[in-house]
């Protein structure tokens, strides 16, 4: 029970989080330059069509209407429609969406399998020139940006040897492996941030546990250097990986944008791009709120392992 009500309070601190989103979405695309009637009514519209155009969108209501209108159908599932195809907002997301988490979590996991191995093999060859190789490489990985590593990536791993393909996604229901294949230069593209990240801080909280009065008695009880290791510095440091994780899962998810771009995929992230560039703000708003909703729900299953990992987080 105790988790039970841990949870139930991190979900009533969530609240008031989603209402600043919501806010925050709908007032930055009021500031977005043009009018979605104009867009829809086309480059020869008279003015009198443009304002029918926003009469029967409700464009011409006040602002503050208009919030409370979106975010009353938002809470019952109601995204609103399209404004240039008159679709339904959460079915063309959820249609988008699978495509940019596939990538998403792809290189999340890439960026586990490789940043808590080099983590561990810095923080036990402290200061070595090992140590410098990984942290070094880290850095670089931080700085190199998303867009420009993906093109050389399409032009070795794609065009140079042919083992991926170059662009689009394909459904995972219905083509698993080609759905990986397709996402995987999209994701280690992603990944390296996260792998420089995990890397940086796994080594920094795996050193300060290594180095603690706690460890060094543990030494001098005879316990092997591994079991020490294993047992008991990663299990300290998990806490803080567990946390970089989240935050690297949080920003991979953001970062789909400029990827999706790149690789040409058809995801959340391009579907924003495309509707701000046509005016299509239910779309945009749509999309974020989603974004923003999975994102607020990573943040609760971390908190959720937390407890897992450390009960005295359930007393806090």
């Amino acid at each position: 029970m105790p988790v039970l009500r841990f949870l139930f309070w991190r979900a009533m601190q969530v609240i008031p989080v989603i209402f600043m989103a919501t806010l925050a979405i709908f007032g930055l695309v009021q500031l977005v330059p043009g009018d979605p009637a104009a867009t829809i009514a086309g480059e020869y519209a008279t003015a009198e069509n443009i304002e029918a155009i926003r009469q029967s969108l409700g464009l011409d209501r006040p602002a503050w209407e208009q919030y409370g209108t979106w975010l009353w159908n938002a809470v019952h599932g109601d995204l609103s429609n399209s404004l240039l195809t008159g679709l339904p907002v959460l079915d063309e997301v959820m249609r988008q969406l699978p495509s940019t988490l596939l990538i998403a979590v792809l290189a999340l996991v890439i960026a586990i399998l490789v940043g808590v191995p080099l983590g561990i093999l810095a923080a036990t060859r402290a200061n070595s020139m090992l140590d410098r190789v990984v942290t070094g490489i880290a850095s670089l990985g931080v700085a190199v940006p998303n867009f420009w590593l993906g093109m050389i990536l399409v032009s070795i791993f794609a065009v140079g040897f042919g083992w991926f393909p170059t662009t689009g996604a394909r459904p995972l229901t219905t083509d698993f492996w080609g759905a990986l294949q397709h996402a995987v230069l999209p994701a280690a593209t992603l990944a390296t941030g996260g792998i420089a990240e995990i890397t940086r801080q796994l080594r920094s909280s795996l050193i300060e546990v290594l180095q603690s009065q706690y460890v060094r008695t543990l030494r001098a009880k005879g316990l092997s250097p591994a079991l020490i290791l294993w047992k008991h510095g990663l299990r300290n440091a998990s806490l803080t990986l567990l946390t970089v994780v989240g935050l690297v899962f949080n920003h991979t998810l953001g970062a789909t944008v400029a990827t999706e771009a790149v690789f040409a995929i058809p995801g959340a992230g391009s579907m924003i791009v495309n509707a701000a560039i046509n005016k299509d703000f239910p779309i945009v708003q749509g999309a974020v709120f989603v974004l923003v909703m999975i994102v607020i729900a990573m943040n609760l299953i971390i908190d959720l392992l937390y407890t897992v990992l450390d009960p005295r987080v359930k007393k806090d």
